[in-house]
């Protein structure tokens, strides 16, 4: 009897002991979460774990709801942006001459970047791997002090060896070279192509791939820019990854579609700034010189600037940029995205610009590459019901293209997708470019892409099989994480 006592007086004591443990780890849960989280519904959301799963919510909040890479990557963003002006940069009064909505999305979008307009620029459109890979080839081919890389996904199939290759001959001609690719997309567990970029002798290094159990926050951050800069001067960004699923003649039935664009002029500077500021975030190793900072003539007539985007930023500037163009459309608005998933302000920014007589075009692929995320984006759409929203489905290949146009005078190209994990979780690069040439071109891409799609009604949304509803409502509560 008294052996019986004293084991429940023991576990009675460790049961104090557990719940004194969990009131502080709650506590202290709740007082990070007061002082960092903006959202409110995520605040409320973890307080709630924090307390009702007692030691679980603490080490899930610990593990996924601190956000780490902030302070770190905007010292770093900083400095590397100070070093670029000192090369030349500086800002434009070039948005004067614009009409004044135009001229409104170039003031939010310079203050919320940090990259001031640039005029002189220009850029070459190219469809798909068959025309974007021999030019991107040919570049670092003609290479003659540096060359950077990223990207989300390298394959090392038969167009992720010809990279290896050339980076690997620019490399022993006594070219610098470094190349970053994202730690998930180029294989977490098991990466082919690192194994090859080491053995030709180039410089390459993961973007936030650790081991270690304090690091595994990191997860579910991914370095989703496609990024080339050859000798400073010229860029290649866009959607396209590095794979043989980007070529026509390899896999005709099941390519992928893109659109990639060479970039000439000073804004390149962007781009070369965007890539020192990943690539010393991950390494320490800052890219000075001559070899990465050269002086840039003019190219063309483009007036653009860069946006730059991830977890790191102080603000949402994806998002706040986005915003900002729905906003001040006065007549269209038009998005090709091969995932549409935005939060409810982006959601309700779309409706009121439609409720305000803009014609809004939103093109999706018929069917994605994720099934779960097809059935999220239909229970999705079901919420933009206004009159004047026109939602087009393409059919095969699936299209990765990501293009935003307004008013026919500002345009936007780049890696980030419509959807909370572009503008909250990625690291994403785009391009603004606030030309009526550009625009217009880019709206004949969209227009030859529409006339190949067909109209998704809201009848065929409303007349879905209850079970279906279902299945799509659940996939859509994933949306912070798809």
């Amino acid at each position: 009897m008294e052996r019986r006592q004293g084991l429940t007086s023991f576990a009675e004591i460790w049961a104090a002991v557990a719940a004194v443990l969990h009131g502080l780890a709650a506590t202290a849960v709740t007082a990070h979460v007061l002082l960092k989280k903006r959202d409110v519904r995520s605040a409320i959301a973890w307080i709630g774990v924090a307390w009702l799963s007692p030691g679980l919510g603490a080490v899930l909040y610990f593990v996924f709801g601190i956000n780490r890479v902030v302070r770190r990557a905007v010292r770093i963003r900083r400095r590397v942006a100070r070093s670029a002006r000192a090369h030349g940069d500086s800002p434009l009064s070039e948005a004067a001459k614009l009409p004044r909505n135009i001229a409104a999305i170039a003031g939010v979008g310079e203050r919320a970047t940090g990259f001031p307009l640039t005029s002189g620029n220009r850029l070459t459109s190219f469809r798909g791997g068959d025309e974007a890979y021999p030019a991107m080839l040919d570049a670092i081919g003609g290479a003659e002090r540096s060359v950077a890389l990223a990207s989300y996904i390298f394959r090392a199939d038969s167009v992720g060896q010809s990279f290896v290759a050339a980076l690997g001959k620019a490399q022993a001609r006594g070219v610098e070279t470094r190349v970053l690719v994202d730690g998930v997309g180029g294989g977490y567990l098991y990466s082919p192509i690192a194994r090859r970029l080491k053995a030709a002798g180039v410089t390459y290094s993961p973007f936030l791939q650790y081991w270690l159990p304090w690091r595994m926050p990191f997860l579910n951050m991914r370095n989703h820019k496609k990024l080339l800069i050859v000798d400073g001067r010229q860029g290649f960004t866009g959607g396209l990854n590095l794979g043989a699923e980007n070529l026509a003649a390899t896999r005709p039935q099941r390519r992928v579609d893109d659109i990639h664009f060479r970039v000439e002029g000073p804004v390149v500077r962007q781009l070369m700034v965007t890539f020192a500021e990943d690539w010393r975030f991950m390494t320490g190793e800052s890219l000075e010189g001559e070899l990465w900072w050269p002086e840039i003539p003019p190219a063309g007539s483009v007036l653009a600037h860069g946006i730059s985007s991830g977890p790191d930023e102080d603000i949402g500037v994806l998002a706040s940029i986005l915003a900002t163009a729905v906003g001040e459309a006065e007549r269209r608005v038009r998005i090709v995205t091969p995932y549409f998933l935005p939060d409810q302000t982006l959601s309700a920014c779309l409706t009121l610009a439609a409720l305000r007589g803009v014609e809004v075009e939103i093109l999706l692929p018929e069917r994605s590459d994720f099934r779960a995320l097809d059935w999220a984006m239909r229970a999705h759409l079901g919420w933009l019901a206004a009159p004047g929203i026109a939602i087009h489905l393409s059919p095969g290949p699936f299209d990765h293209s990501k293009l935003m146009t307004v008013d026919g005078g500002w345009s936007l190209l780049g890696s980030a997708n419509w959807d909370v994990r572009s503008s909250r979780l990625n690291f994403e690069f785009n391009l603004a470019c606030y030309d009526r040439e550009t625009t217009a071109a880019l709206d004949q891409v969209i227009d030859r892409k529409i006339a190949g799609a067909r109209r998704l009604s809201s009848e065929e949304l409303d007349g879905r099989r209850m079970a279906v509803r279902l299945r799509d409502a659940a996939a859509r509560l994933m949306l912070p994480y798809l």
